[in-house]
């Protein structure tokens, strides 16, 4: 695997508060400024949304390949995530990620196992360590 990769991505905007993002070879889909905001649209995908939903996803395949690796044999992961959106020294920003990962383990023995796995995976997520967002880790494993 090369060192060094490129991720390629277009937004068009559509007209008010709308535009459409796109990546070659993925589906596209509308994006906006959060209803939170002057004329922002509910029920559509925000740059917040999306900004928290990499540090989740990237949390997850940290996790699946760590887990893969370790020959962690594990029943279920899903993960809650909610960033917190305020003002620090006048300008907006996402300044904390809580990540909430849920797994589910088949006995005792795993669980401890699954517990530093989720805690290496935060640590080796290339998102996490791309932001300067504070990540606030709260695993839940259970049998």
């Amino acid at each position: 695997m090369n060192d060094v990769h490129y991720y390629k991505t277009s937004v068009k905007w559509d007209g008010g508060r709308i535009g459409t993002l796109s990546s070659e070879t993925l589906d596209s889909f509308k994006v906006t400024t959060p209803p939170e905001f002057p004329k922002g649209v509910p029920n559509t995908w925000s740059p917040e949304h999306l900004y928290v939903a990499s540090l989740n996803t990237c949390l997850m395949t940290t996790f699946l390949a760590i887990a893969e690796n370790s020959k962690l044999d594990f029943i279920s992961f899903s993960c809650e995530s909610k960033g917190k959106l305020e003002k620090v020294d006048g300008r907006f920003m996402i300044s904390e990620v809580e990540l909430m990962p849920e797994i589910k383990v088949k006995n005792e023995r795993d669980k401890e196992r699954a517990g530093r796995i989720i805690i290496k995976a935060e640590e080796h997520c290339l998102i996490s360590n791309s932001v300067k967002t504070k990540i606030v880790l709260s695993p839940n494993i259970i049998i």
